[in-house]
């Protein structure tokens, strides 16, 4: 199939300085937890977009300094001749698909804590980082611009000899240059603050003298939050963006423009939950109104129609993405060949954000299993080796694991059996997209049920199987599988089992009128009365989301928790616009409290910290129940469980307990993915069936095997020498 003609457009060169972008399609700036440590990761991701059309690659935030070290989380970094090396790894890769590789040049200021490098760093005022913990600036005088502004010249000649083709200033969520132009952090009285045309001459000498340095080499970006969304007092879009736009458009090759900060920068990657696909446009347009030059727009970019609104309405000139850059690296190249419904939609989790939040490790998708696995395990999202077995897989469970499992098993020419008991593909996802704002987790379910019916059409042989009866063990070994993999999943606890007693609390039955677990309440069969506490010791989306839920239906709701509630939702940049929901719905939150027991429209709770200032003996038989003085009752007309999960693995364990009839049988193995062997995260459930499909042949497929570690070597004086190589287990 051609690509529909009216999304020609996307696919028009766009001239930038003295580079040609080979389409409207850019991978812009964002952290996948490799940096210049890793360099086989980094290129390996990078180029897998390149291949699948998208036309420009670029690093995560890069420290040009280590005054400018982020640790504890992993930045890449061109400090000097080694990194310069490692990063080239990625720029010679990239080149091969004829793609352009750009560099995200980064200072932070007190927003750099510098816990490896122990420096200094410097900005435009002293202040405390609102993000950071205890992180200070010193304040810049003349010498000190004067350096900073020659490490962004120095680190920028270092960017051309690595191969970069385009060389950003970074200047969006809050970092060095807007700290200048932000009366917030500037708060200076010389020539570098007051007016606006002060407030922004150091990001105009630095893109000036950059230019100088590298301009005849290389394209001249810079990225611009052209509105903090915090109002008067901060850069707003109609205030200081365009004319500082207007100011600085001679000195750039492109702009790459977004909102928000850094303590709350999900008001640019914004999650699905509170941001549609496109929800920067708006600002996005003021610059167009200003600048001569080519603008990018972001916005979670997945749907091809809506990125064609957006050139031909002359709202942006290339579409920038990240996350759907993760979900697919091929997009592109499926929206050029007509393939729309073979695109993995980026469903907006943020997940792979969390990663870097967390500090760090390498970056995952819900979507894309591949993602970070690209050159450590060899993995590439389209490409699957063929197996030569005739082996027929029966996969029981239709969820995020198994469905992923299946396809994969089939994508490698595996005869297939998917089988589950409910009437549509998904599992608990199915349920979980109608809570507010998650509709659109729904796509991770779309994709693999499409591809799976797609497959199902090659393969005569392969079967999709739902709204059955549950099997038994006995149905398993008499089904004439060869291969049988339990995804089964898991549930929420009925008992009150949780991770602060890791019992059940007394008085916990989710059977009882009175008392739900969340599968019961999204089910809708058993009535909710008025007054409802949910008691949680859960730390992601699951309380907060029926705190949510029921509140908008009217219900009186107490938020009873016993962990930093939503904790995780911090690293999927959730939280703020959470909590301010749910203080809006007047949801009341009880933290540090939990729950001692449970009587019929009553639960007893105490604060965790009753106890004292220390944990003490106190003697046999006295409970901190009875020692604690703080305990008091709380009514309610319903009370939700959302305590913990636990899998549901009771099949597999009847079929272990039996394998002594497998081989008579004609069963080879069985395997535990998913839930059904851990309850965790989405993404990590859809891993461990794409992973088990993907080694099914290896010795022991239950079990990961290795992968690639790239490590420095102790003890030698330089850069190890070798080749690089991408290599895909295809």
């Amino acid at each position: 199939m051609a690509r529909d003609p009216k999304h020609n457009i996307l696919f028009e060169p766009i001239q930038i300085g003295p580079k040609t972008l080979r389409n409207r399609f850019y991978q812009v700036p964002h952290c996948i937890g490799a940096g210049s440590d890793k360099p086989g990761f980094q290129a390996a991701h990078r180029s897998v977009k390149a291949e699948g059309g998208w036309a420009a690659m670029n690093t995560e935030y890069c420290s040009i300094h280590p005054e400018s070290d982020d640790t504890h989380r992993l930045s890449a970094r061109i400090w000097d001749e080694g990194d310069v090396r490692n990063l080239r790894a990625m720029t010679d890769e990239v080149h091969k698909y004829g793609a352009l590789a750009g560099i995200e040049m980064w200072y932070g200021g007190a927003h750099a804590p510098c816990m490896e490098s122990r420096a200094t760093p410097r900005g435009p005022s002293q202040y405390a980082s609102e993000f950071e913990t205890l992180s200070y600036c010193k304040e810049m005088d003349q010498a000190d611009i004067n350096m900073v502004q020659q490490y962004y010249v120095e680190a920028a000649q270092r960017a051309r000899d690595a191969g970069f083709d385009i060389v950003y200033v970074y200047g969006a969520h809050s970092y060095l240059p807007l700290q200048f132009l932000n009366p917030y952090y500037n708060k200076r009285t010389d020539k570098y603050g007051g007016s606006l045309e002060n407030r922004a001459r150091f990001w105009l000498e630095t893109l000036e003298k950059v230019r100088r340095a590298v301009g005849q080499d290389c394209a001249i970006a810079t990225r611009f939050a052209v509105d903090t969304v915090y109002g008067p007092g901060q850069i707003e879009v109609e205030v200081d963006g365009m004319k500082f736009i207007e100011l600085a458009d001679p000195l750039v090759d492109l702009w790459d423009v977004d909102v928000g900060d850094i303590a709350e920068w999900g008001e640019d990657a914004g999650p699905s939950r509170f941001y549609q696909q496109g929800h920067q446009v708006p600002w996005t347009k003021f610059v167009k109104q200003v600048s001569k030059k080519p603008v990018l727009g972001v916005g979670r970019f997945t749907d091809p129609e809506k990125m064609t609104e957006i050139v031909t309405k002359g709202y942006a000139d290339i579409i920038g993405a990240a996350r759907p850059s993760i979900a697919d690296p091929f997009l592109p190249q499926k929206i050029e060949e007509g393939r729309y419904d073979d695109i993995r939609v980026c469903i907006g989790c943020n997940v792979c954000i969390s990663r870097w939040e967390i500090g760090g490790p390498p970056m995952i998708c819900t979507q894309n299993a591949t993602a970070g696995e690209e050159y450590r395990r060899g993995w590439h999202p389209e490409k699957f080796r063929k197996t030569k077995s005739s082996d027929a897989v029966l996969v029981v469970g239709a969820g995020p694991s198994g469905s992923e499992c299946a396809r994969v098993l089939m994508e490698s020419g595996y005869t297939v059996h998917l089988y589950d008991s409910a009437e549509k593909i998904g599992g608990h996802l199915n349920t979980i997209a109608t809570l507010p704002g998650l509709g659109e987790w729904s796509y991770h379910r779309d994709y693999r049920e499409t591809q799976l019916n797609k497959l199902v059409k090659k393969n005569k042989d392969s079967v999709i199987a739902l709204g059955q009866k549950r099997l038994t063990a006995d149905d398993i070994l008499q089904y004439g599988a060869d291969k049988v993999v339990i995804a089964t999943g898991a549930s929420w606890n009925t008992d009150g089992t949780n991770c602060l007693s890791h019992e059940p609390i007394p008085g916990a039955d989710a059977s009882r009128a009175d008392q739900l677990t969340p599968e019961q309440v999204m089910e809708g069969k058993k009535p909710i009365g008025k007054r409802v506490v949910i008691l949680n010791a859960d730390t992601y989306f699951m309380a907060p989301s029926l705190a949510e839920k029921l509140a908008v239906a009217g219900h009186e709701v107490t938020l009873v928790s016993g962990v930093h509630l939503a904790n995780y939702m911090h690293f999927t940049l959730e939280y703020p616009n959470m909590m301010r929901r749910l203080h809006e719905l007047g949801v009341e939150e009880l933290g540090d409290h939990f729950c001692s027991r449970i009587e019929p429209g009553r639960l007893e709770i105490y604060n965790i910290w009753g106890d004292g200032s220390r944990r003490t003996y106190r003697g046999p038989g006295v409970s901190p129940r009875d020692a604690n003085k703080t305990h008091r009752w709380l009514e309610f007309d319903s009370l939700i469980l959302v305590t913990g999960r636990h899998s549901d693995c009771t099949l597999f364990n009847e079929l272990k307990a039996r394998e002594s009839e497998w081989e008579e049988n004609g069963v080879k193995s069985v395997y535990l993915i998913g839930d059904a062997e851990a309850p965790r995260l989405i993404a990590d459930a859809t891993f461990t069936g794409h992973r088990l499909a993907r080694e099914i042949e290896e010795a022991n497929p239950q079990y990961p095997l290795p992968y690639k570690r790239e490590v420095a070597v102790w003890g030698t004086a330089h850069m190890p020498g070798g080749e690089f190589k991408i290599e895909y287990k295809v």
